[in-house]
């Protein structure tokens, strides 16, 4: 028989569970209530089987439901547990039988039943009965979260796919210079302490608007996700529309991008907004303007004497796209000159930190030109590889928390 038990109002302390139980012994129900109404279980214990089908029934929100297999005969109960699991698909239930009755477990079990309880002459499984619902529940509950994480694992993997779909892979370049592109998404850490490379509005192109001239942009869409990857992916086909154009004025034609994009709902809606930098190289005149909208401003390196320099400052930098029309943007000159590069960029390049960025502070500007500087001696590709290493070893291992593009140029002579 089972012993008397004293119950502390301190123990039993955690989550409690909204549970509904069918039991065919009237006498234990009491005792059920009793042993799982210690921890503040939310119980509807049902001593007939009208009453728990009718319960069972009904919209309420279960977190586990009990039920005996016998009652009022295993066939009826059975079509009763087939009728509550297509009512309540994910919630489980558990069922209970006496030893003599274990057999018709299997096929309960076959159905879709998560578990049961072996129920003794003496009543010792109740002992265990709140342990093992609970040890039920948040079986269940680390299954969603698996499943939840795949299909995020599974969805951010296809608008990446798709983002990645629209970054060019060859890249032209004028005689005398070279130039090199990287686009990379941004991390995350979800269950289990696995990274999730997240789907982002990041974008660069690069190509020959005629044969002299050499068109550089970099774009990136506020937020992440579906909603800035459709954004970036709005924007390049504008860009694709209107760049047969053939504009030479950088400021003309990021305003008629702007323009259209404020017209664009998956741009603007909750506030979202795009930055850009375009630029036309002109490969004849070494002479390279440009037009920012909100993006950081072009870096040149002069490898001859390890010279790092800002084109311009933050002050240059116009609005970002998409969010009021008829905007007027400035037109920034410069000269590339010999031997030297020039990079531009999106801000999750400098905007690294390690841990908490109040503290630490950020990769920024002063990183990124000692990482050009430090890659004086190395080949193109190999400096915009460093970039990306230092300004993600910056982070200690946390990675970068935003997207990043980067196009780096090089002029020989």
């Amino acid at each position: 028989m089972m012993g008397g038990l004293i119950f502390n109002e301190f123990e039993f302390v955690g989550p409690t569970m909204r549970i509904l139980i069918g039991w065919d012994n009237p006498e234990e129900c009491d005792l059920i209530s009793l042993y799982l109404g210690v921890s503040e279980n939310d119980l509807v214990i049902c001593s007939t089987t009208e009453e728990f089908l009718e319960q069972a029934l009904e919209k309420n929100a279960w977190d586990i439901i009990l039920m005996s297999i016998m009652s009022p005969d295993p066939q009826t109960a059975f079509d009763h547990f087939e009728q509550i699991r297509q009512k309540h698909l994910d919630t489980p239930i558990v069922g209970a039988c006496p030893t003599q009755g274990t057999f018709h477990v299997a096929r309960f079990l076959t159905a879709g039943m998560r578990a049961y309880i072996i129920r003794d002459e003496g009543g010792d499984f109740m002992f265990l009965l709140e342990t093992t619902l609970q040890s039920v529940v948040d079986s269940v509950k680390a299954e969603r979260e698996r499943f939840v994480a795949e299909r995020l694992r599974e969805e951010i993997e296809s608008v990446r796919k798709l983002q990645e779909s629209i970054i060019p892979s060859d890249l032209e370049s004028p005689d005398r210079f070279d130039v090199t592109a990287r686009y990379e998404s941004s991390q995350i850490r979800v269950f289990g302490g696995q990274p999730v490379t997240l789907a982002g509005g990041d974008y660069y192109d690069v190509f020959m608007l005629d044969d002299e001239n050499l068109v550089l942009l970099v774009g990136d869409a506020s937020g992440h996700g579906m909603k800035a990857c459709m954004s970036i992916m709005t924007m390049h086909t504008l860009v694709g529309m209107i760049r047969s154009n053939k504009y030479l004025d950088t400021a003309a034609f990021v305003s008629d991008v702007n323009n259209r994009l404020c017209n664009q709902a998956i741009v603007n809606d909750d506030g979202g907004f795009i930055t850009l930098l375009y630029g036309i190289l002109n490969a004849r005149t070494n002479e390279f303007q440009w037009t920012s909208a909100g993006a950081p401003i072009p870096i040149v390196h002069e490898l001859e004497t390890n010279k790092v320099y800002e084109l311009g400052t933050n002050d240059d930098g116009g609005l970002p796209l998409g969010i009021v029309p008829d905007v007027e943007y400035d037109i920034h000159t410069s000269i590339v000159p010999a031997d030297s590069r020039l990079l531009i960029f999106t801000d999750g390049l400098a905007e690294a930190f390690p841990g908490e960025k109040e503290t630490f502070g950020e990769f920024g500007i002063p990183g990124i030109m000692n990482s050009l500087q430090e890659s004086r001696s190395n080949d193109l590709e190999t400096a915009l590889s460093n970039l990306f290493r230092d300004s993600n070893a910056f982070t200690d291992g946390s990675g970068r928390h935003d997207d990043t593009s980067v196009v780096l140029l090089g002029r020989k002579n």
